[in-house]
């Protein structure tokens, strides 16, 4: 049963990757405009222009952000991200950088999960890439697609792409899931 549901949903490996990669650039960027332009909240506290970290974390949210949603220089814009992100947790989150000894630990208690899940979701889209829908996947050639006798790296291709051949799929996406 469950090689089966493998079968089925490996060739939407780089799809599904591509859209994780634009909701977490999405979410990333507005952290960004939040400390940046309180747009579109307001930030808890007021952002001074130049002010070490929270100006500049911003400044990098922002522009890596857009970086990761659009797919250019993924994987190290995504490598960058996920260094900001692990500075942000040990900063802002851990106790014992904090001075206090008697706070809790455990991401979930001292309110760091969200920048341990960016953190390693940015990790992961620097080890796979950005996935079909990106500009890097558009730069391979220059006109999308995949040269000649190359191997994608970073996406489920299917076998035809190593070949340059083109891959015909037959059906609509539902016909993936029927039983044959």
């Amino acid at each position: 049963m469950t090689t089966n549901l493998d079968a089925r949903l490996a060739g939407y490996h780089s799809p599904v990757l591509s859209i994780f990669r634009i909701v977490f650039g999405l979410l990333y960027m507005m952290h960004g405009t939040q400390k940046l332009f309180d747009w579109p909240i307001a930030a808890a506290a007021p952002v001074e222009t130049g002010s070490f970290p929270f100006w500049w974390a911003g400044l990098i949210e922002l522009v890596l952000g857009i970086l990761i949603t659009v797919g250019l220089f993924t994987r190290i814009a995504a490598f960058i991200a996920s260094g900001e992100m692990a500075f942000a947790y040990f900063y802002a989150h851990w106790p014992i950088l904090k001075g206090d000894a008697t706070a809790p630990f455990w991401p979930i208690a001292n309110g760091g999960e969200l920048a341990v899940t960016f953190c390693f979701a940015f990790l992961l889209l620097a080890t796979t890439g950005a996935g079909v829908w990106s500009v890097d996947a558009r730069r391979r050639t220059g006109v999308g697609g995949v040269a000649p006798n190359r191997v994608v790296t970073g996406t489920a291709a299917p076998a035809g792409y190593t070949t340059g051949q083109p891959v015909r799929r037959r059906g609509g996406l539902l016909s993936r899931f029927r039983r044959r």
